[in-house]
């Protein structure tokens, strides 16, 4: 095992020969590295990606806005589902589906415009966030609600 790793180590160059009867080698131990340094630069430095033009670069911005786009209706959509479930009316007597979509139309709205990618981004996963709390904490509600009335029924 000691040759090979010996023999793995070591890398030989096999260069033309200097007489016909001559075969000179040159033994270079791989961890000796690159012979320039425009080799070691090509071997360990992130190559630049190639130069696109102008209308490349709109397109990947159009993809890329286009994608938190969808992402931003996917959520409207989810808290407009998630709405339908708060079927009662608040102090004022309207009902809470209907303030939480005014409240949602009102947040996007004022968010339209937005054009810094971490925001939007922070906007979103804060929305995504605040629907699956609402309805996380609608459940245990209606899952003690309906506790309670199995108490309630039980005991008669």
């Amino acid at each position: 095992m000691i040759p090979y790793l010996r023999k793995c180590r070591n890398l030989t160059i096999h260069l033309k020969p200097v007489f016909d009867s001559d075969i000179v080698f040159i033994q270079r131990f791989l961890h000796n590295g690159p012979d320039t340094v425009e080799e070691l630069l090509d071997r360990h430095v992130v190559k630049k990606e190639k130069s696109l033009n102008d209308e490349e670069e709109e397109l990947l911005t159009r993809q890329r806005l286009t994608s938190t786009r969808r992402e931003a209706l996917a959520l409207y959509r989810d808290i407009l589902r998630a709405t339908r479930f708060f079927m009662w009316p608040d102090s004022r007597g309207v009902l809470w589906r209907d303030v939480l979509r005014e409240n949602a139309r009102k947040e996007f709205e004022d968010a339209r415009f937005e054009k810094d990618p971490e925001v939007v981004t922070r906007l979103l996963i804060g929305g995504r966030d605040a629907v699956q709390s609402a309805l996380e904490k609608l459940a245990e509600k209606q899952r003690q609600q309906i506790a309670k009335e199995r108490d309630g029924g039980e005991g008669r």
